[in-house]
């Protein structure tokens, strides 16, 4: 056997080299994997063998200050699918083709779902009914499985859907309520986690755990349910009746600033928020392209009582009336004239009645004759410097703070710009626009002893139990008028009602204080011709204000005068809402002889189907109301009333009777 020469050995020593440093290389290697980057290749292994599946919390519900009901999180189911474990069973097109079967759905579009590469969960279809749910679930599919969802409903449709908003299809609050209070409603979501082998089949001896949901907490409103109606069934008839483009109302009490009622027509139902109510509307959306509906979308769900602006018109005239007063450049009883117009800085300014001049007049009969020429002297009176520290006092500089999201500031010339025919414009309600919210919190004042209050609308947060995690007191902003002057005008405001232009508004009995207003409507900068924003704002009782109530009618058709299409709508809701709130009238010697009527005990008539209470009551010289006030079957149960059985109301007096749903 011949030795090896030099040439064999330098290639074994070549090789012996080589194959040191692939060793050494791929110790280095596995080092580096085990020790260096150990942790976050467990880590890695941990989360390809973990699926970790969603548990949506259950929303908070949305109470009104009674405890009824406004908005829910109905249970209910969704699919979901491991396109992975399909795949790996070799059934895919079987499993596809049940699921379609099941769910009522092409077979197709559960396909492109389903047998996805490369993604690891897959929501299906969300929302199916308990049916669908069990179906699946006895049919055992590999790769799908149902868990356990919550869906938003609200039990009355489209009842307050400005106050209350909607969320989106995953349960996030969008707007109203829902948005504002998204943190504390939206709870914290679950987890279902399991451990899986690559194609996402549960390893039989792996761990499984379940992490419960943490339910939202509830929201209290300030808003009652029942005065929310009134509200709605008066805005409601004056749409039909003035044809307007709009109509907001809002109720307030005047003593905390609560919001108890706020509507504006047309409106949404939360439940199915992307499609118009009405059917004109509805058919116009349909045809609309993705940027038209997102601009209908936002129209539509914008609440214009605290994001829009408007000339508040004659109704303003009470804050020029208060600053008169509370400075002492006015009397009740101060002398006017009024010859038709005024000139100021050269320029002639009509009142609303210069074809019929109002004459001679106490300050007073200038406020129930919405005498133009009179605010104008008030103004001129006080001066730039000092109206304006009134406007700044009765908060149209800045945004009221109501807890509502998308709240508009008002248009309000600097006041170094504001001339002598500025000063006169401004006095009586034009060449400033404000929101509704702005002008009932600012009467509110007046109802309130000259005390301007922080408007509110959520009352408190509880949890399940009932326990209140946080109460929002009532806060007193500042000190506007004094309790004289409050009291002063609020006399005058009752006038106007009892003999001035807001006889509309008058409820035997009650002691209504009020002021009309109308304005011209701006648009693209210019007063558009024959088109109006008509209003009404009271405060009721007037000897102690428990109600301030505002209504504007955006463009009425026919008649534009707030004292004959506001203030109908303004009695109707003072008039149901003080009965509700036991405000017992008190009538003169006249007002008993004409009205005083027989009073009658309410009978009892929940549990009754609606077709049996409607005999119940009208055998007992009462009329009723329902509520949804649309209904199918006669024989659908009443589950409650208002006023409750026992209670004493006058003869034809209307009793509420609250019906079954589906949601119930």
């Amino acid at each position: 056997m011949s030795s090896p020469n030099i040439v064999h050995k330098k290639r074994l020593i070549v090789l012996l080299f080589t194959t040191s440093i692939v060793l050494f290389l791929l110790i280095f290697r596995i080092g580096w994997i085990q020790i260096v980057k150990g942790e976050n290749y467990r880590r890695l292994a941990h989360v390809q063998q973990t699926r970790d599946i969603p548990i949506p919390a259950k929303r908070g519900i949305i109470y009104d200050r009674n405890g009824k009901e406004l908005a829910i999180s109905a249970s209910t189911n969704t699919v979901w699918a491991r396109p992975a474990e399909i795949l790996a069973s070799e059934k895919g097109e079987e499993i596809t083709k049940e699921l379609a079967s099941i769910l009522e759905k092409d077979e197709n579009e559960i396909k492109d779902k389903v047998l996805k590469k490369n993604v690891g969960l897959i929501k299906v279809e969300k929302w199916i009914d308990k049916e669908k749910a069990d179906a699946i679930r006895k049919a055992k599919l590999a790769g799908i499985w149902v868990a356990e969802d919550n869906r938003r409903y609200y039990p009355f449709g489209n009842f307050a859907a400005h106050i209350l908003g909607h969320t989106t299809d995953d349960n996030r609050g969008l707007v109203g309520i829902e948005l504002e209070y998204d943190k504390y409603l939206s709870g914290l979501p679950g987890r279902w986690i399991k451990n899986t082998d690559a194609v996402g089949r549960q390893l039989p001896y792996g761990t499984e755990k379940y992490y419960e949901p943490e339910d939202g907490l509830n929201v209290v409103l300030t808003m009652d349910e029942t005065i929310q109606h009134f509200v709605e069934k008066a805005v409601d008839a004056t749409v039909a009746q003035t044809q307007a483009k709009k109509v907001m109302a809002i109720v307030m009490d005047p003593k905390t600033g609560d919001i108890l009622a706020m509507a504006s027509k047309p409106d949404f139902d939360p439940n199915d928020p992307r499609t118009p109510i009405a059917e004109g509307a509805k058919r116009e959306y349909e045809v609309l392209d993705t940027k038209g509906k997102q601009k209908l979308w936002n129209e539509m769900w914008r609440n214009p009582i605290i994001s829009d602006t408007y000339e508040p018109g004659s109704t303003f005239k009470l804050i020029t009336s208060a600053a008169g007063l509370e400075e002492g450049v006015i009397e009740p009883n101060s002398p006017f004239y009024c010859s038709g117009s005024i000139t100021v800085a050269g320029q002639k300014i009509r009142c609303w009645r210069y074809y019929n001049p109002h004459g001679a007049q106490t300050f007073t009969q200038g406020v129930q004759n919405s005498c133009n020429p009179v605010f104008i002297e008030v103004g001129q009176r006080l001066g730039v410097e000092k109206y304006y520290k009134y406007i700044e006092a009765f908060g149209f500089t800045k945004l009221t703070g109501i807890d509502l999201p998308g709240e508009g500031g008002s248009i309000v010339q600097n006041q170094g710009n504001v001339g002598p025919v500025e000063l006169a414009t401004i006095s009586f309600g034009h060449g400033i626009s404000v929101t509704p919210m702005q002008l009932i919190n600012a009467i509110s004042a007046i109802g309130n002893d000259g005390k301007l209050m922080k408007p509110r609308i959520v009352k408190e947060l509880v949890d399940n139990t009932g326990n209140v995690i946080h109460r929002f007191e009532p806060k007193m902003i500042r000190q506007v008028l004094s309790e004289k002057t409050a009291n002063e005008l609020r006399l005058i405001m009752e006038t106007v009602v009892t003999e001035g232009s807001g006889k509309s508004a008058y409820i035997p009995g009650y002691r209504i204080g009020g002021k009309t207003g109308t304005a011209d409507k701006i648009e693209n900068g210019r007063y558009a011709k024959g088109k109006v924003y008509s209003s009404f704002v009271a405060l009721a009782p007037i000897d102690d204000p428990k109600l301030a109530v505002l209504v504007v009618v955006d463009e009425p058709q026919g008649v534009h005068f707030g004292s004959l299409t506001a203030a109908p709508a303004v009695h109707d809701i003072l008039q149901d809402s003080l009965r509700y709130l036991d405000v017992e009238p008190k009538y003169n010697e006249k007002e008993a002889e004409t009205y005083a009527k027989q009073e009658i005990v309410v009978p009892e008539v929940r549990n009754l189907s609606l077709q049996d209470a409607s005999k119940v009551l009208i055998n007992q010289g009462l009329q009723l109301d329902t509520e949804p006030a649309t209904v199918e079957d006669p024989k659908v149960l009443v589950v409650d009333q208002f006023p409750k059985p026992g209670a004493k109301v006058p003869e034809k007096s209307i009793i509420i009777l609250y019906l079954k749903n589906d949601g119930e």
